[in-house]
């Protein structure tokens, strides 16, 4: 699966999640490091990234392998069938 962190996360995040044989990139690394977002989980150092993620990984695996959406906010980790929006 393919990881996508957000431009409040650390880019260092990215390489440490690739060093641990993730595919990962940062929102910086592909040109979107201005996407508007209403909300963000900042103020993290990446190795908490990396542990964050790895949690969400681990609660969320088989939601993510059929192709889900998993969103991580201050407060709540809620998962989305895509395409985000569509009909249950």
């Amino acid at each position: 699966m393919r990881l996508v962190l957000d431009q409040g996360v650390p880019r260092d995040a990215a390489t440490l999640l690739r060093d641990l044989g993730h595919e990962c990139t940062h929102v910086v690394e592909i040109g979107r490091s201005k996407a508007a977002d209403q909300e963000r989980l900042q103020g993290l150092g990446a190795s908490q990234v990396v542990a964050l993620v790895q949690s969400v990984l681990a609660g969320f695996e088989a939601s993510l392998r059929r192709g889900c959406l998993v969103t991580v906010k201050a407060h709540k980790t809620t998962c989305h069938r895509l395409p985000v929006g569509a009909s249950e």
